[in-house]
């Protein structure tokens, strides 16, 4: 298929050069330079800036590739309607995750999707609750799975179910109770802190019951934070969702209270989807229509 003006700037966007586009697209760099450049004619101002880098945007393709965007996204919805009446057999899905739930449920639920619709292609996104988020509002994705104190209230969040939070710590670390821990022997702590674009639910709760922590390391990547609660640089509260892929070398606790984090999926709008991503909604709402705990 050959691809419009649209859907090349966007994959140089992607890839971050021409060279790394030319590669994805199968076209010449020069055939790319070429599309772009009548692109940036027909409306009127420059859209990309190259250097020997790659490429970023300008100011004024900062304003259109949003649109650009929906035009796309648009033209998808309206091809796959046209094929649902036909019965749902082409489109793609466009998902946006973070790292625990696209190392467990995700790949499983493509996979039973697939079974009944083999023809739906899954295009992954992943990243921190922040990413999925600007993702989901600049049309990058058209689903995205976030928390509930990550997704706001300006973006519709449908609940699937509560993950329990946990704290971690260094393997003979002395707690008083076999199956819990206190508030008591969390505070004054020295923490292995991940940043709120992580994992907001974490602060929050620490913000809830006014825990003050000693913070000794700030972290983005879950698996960062378990090995530095392995190695002694201090506990953490982390979701019990992620210590169910791998034995970790750390002892777990449930907290005192008990926290959690109600994962879900979120949208722009409804009326915005994809014929495919509207029933892989539907499909995940039946899985889950009463809320689980994990």
């Amino acid at each position: 298929m050959i691809k419009s003006a649209y859907e090349i700037l966007l994959c140089v966007l992607e890839q971050g050069s021409f060279l790394q586009a030319s590669s994805v697209l199968h076209m010449t760099p020069s055939a790319i330079s070429h599309s772009i450049a009548k692109l940036e004619q027909d409306v009127g101002c420059t859209l990309l800036t190259r250097s020997r880098t790659g490429v970023t945007l300008t100011s004024s393709g900062e304003t259109l590739v949003p649109l650009i965007r929906d035009v796309i996204k648009s033209e998808a919805v309206l091809r796959q309607k046209a094929a649902s009446l036909q019965g749902l057999t082409s489109g793609v899905v466009r998902i946006g995750c973070f790292n625990s739930i696209c190392s467990t449920f995700l790949p499983g639920w493509i996979k039973e999707f697939n079974r009944e619709y083999p023809g739906i292609d899954f295009l992954l996104y992943q990243g921190t609750y922040a990413d999925v988020l600007e993702w989901l509002k600049s049309g990058v994705v058209e689903i995205g799975f976030l928390s509930e104190e990550s997704a706001g209230s300006d973006i519709f969040f449908e609940p699937l179910f509560k993950d329990e939070l946990l704290c971690i710590v260094p393997k003979g670390f002395a707690v008083q109770n076999a199956s819990y821990i206190t508030q008591d022997e969390i505070r004054n702590q020295a923490f292995v802190a991940q940043r709120k674009s992580v994992d907001s639910d974490i602060q929050n709760y620490l913000q809830k019951y006014q825990l003050q922590v000693s913070n000794s390391c700030y972290v983005e990547d879950d698996l960062a934070a378990v090995y530095l609660v392995s190695s002694g640089f201090g506990i953490c509260i982390i979701p019990k969702l992620l210590l169910t892929m791998y034995s970790y070398p750390v002892d777990q606790y449930s907290l005192m209270p008990k926290g959690f984090r109600t994962i879900g999926i979120s949208f722009r709008r409804k009326d915005e989807l994809s014929p495919a991503a509207e029933k892989f909604y539907e499909r995940l709402k039946e899985l889950h229509s009463s809320e689980l705990e994990i």
